[in-house]
């Protein structure tokens, strides 16, 4: 869609969730118009405060306001020949919107405090993290919406997430001065099972802080953050624990077999065991140093503990009953 849209002249809306990549879509659009030479300036419209929408945008004049105390271009000045993106268009003040409409349809701009109109040749991009036909003035969403690409969540593309992943260590090896060489299947997994609330920015952050971990080598389970792992692990029904208990046992016991399961999925490693579990990695040890002292000199295969399974995505099971066949 990028390639099919960048060597016309249409506005374009894109529109996704914050994080999904919508600014990296309009300088790809950008970079593959006839404009890639000229300027590519790039402005958050939620981040203006309503009295300097106008100034921001169109400019103004020595003298226009208190504190104007020179010339100032505004971004369809600063835009000329090239590209405008207005990020979050849909945080606007519905107040300013109308007169945006008219620099679009005329492609002509008054600095404040000016007389005379300045003709503009700028391509406008814009996006939006909000339904833009509800945050957006219906003649403004017409205007820009001639043209509209959509990307969605992180999540509902998950078989985006090597590539991306590869990509970002390579980027990131060079930003950081790591020598990171890959990545192991086990943390493509977990990143397959994780949401991604943040969507491709919280993968880059991720995988940033993994590789500074890492450093060299190969990105492993221990590298990533507890918080990933933890929620990867409950991420959906294929990853949730289930738990059949035979009636009567022990509560001490059915902890003693959870917290072994849970410690086995994360190959004994604690801070990750703690974080699955919701406690502080020194209450894991505290469980753990009890239950030796309190295990009965007996095999483990003799001890009638419940029955606990993993989910099929865990790749693991326990069979902590005598018998656990049956």
């Amino acid at each position: 869609m990028i390639r099919k849209v960048a060597p016309s002249s249409a506005p374009v809306l894109i529109g996704g969730p914050s994080g999904s990549g919508k600014e990296l879509v309009a300088r790809e659009i950008h970079n593959f118009s006839s404009r890639r030479n000229g300027p590519f300036v790039a402005i958050n419209a939620a981040a203006l405060p309503e009295s300097l929408i106008e100034s921001e945008l169109f400019g103004h004049e020595k003298g226009a306001f208190t504190g104007a105390t020179e010339r100032h271009a505004g971004c369809f000045e600063q835009a000329h020949g090239g590209t405008l993106f207005l990020d979050e268009l849909g945080e606007m003040p519905r107040s300013a919107q109308p007169v945006l409409l008219r620099v679009l349809e005329t492609l002509r701009v008054r600095r404040l405090g000016g007389r005379n109109e300045l003709a503009v040749d700028v391509r406008l991009l814009a996006a939006t993290s909000q339904p833009a036909e509800t945050h957006l003035r219906d003649d403004i969403f017409y205007r820009l919406s001639v043209f509209q690409i959509v990307l969605p969540p992180l999540r509902a593309r998950a078989e985006d997430i090597p590539l991306l992943a590869q990509v970002m260590v390579q980027s990131l090896n060079q930003k950081n001065g790591t020598l990171v060489t890959g990545i192991d299947s086990e943390v493509l997994d977990v990143f397959k099972a994780y949401e991604w609330p943040g969507n491709v920015r919280e993968l880059r952050n991720v995988i940033e802080r993994a590789t500074i971990v890492a450093g060299t080598g190969t990105l492993r389970r221990e590298h990533l953050p507890p918080t990933v792992l933890g929620r990867a692990f409950a991420a959906g029904p294929e990853h949730r624990i289930s738990m059949a208990l035979l009636p009567g046992e022990r509560l001490a016991k059915v902890e003693e077999a959870y917290i072994e399961l849970t410690l086995r999925h994360v190959s004994n490693n604690i801070g990750e065991a703690a974080a699955l579990l919701g406690i502080s990695p020194r209450t894991v040890r505290n469980r753990i140093a009890v239950f030796k002292k309190t295990r009965e000199p007996q095999t483990r295969a003799d001890i009638p503990l419940p029955l606990i399974e993993l989910g099929a995505a865990g790749g693991r099971s326990m069979a902590a009953a005598k018998g656990a066949g049956a």
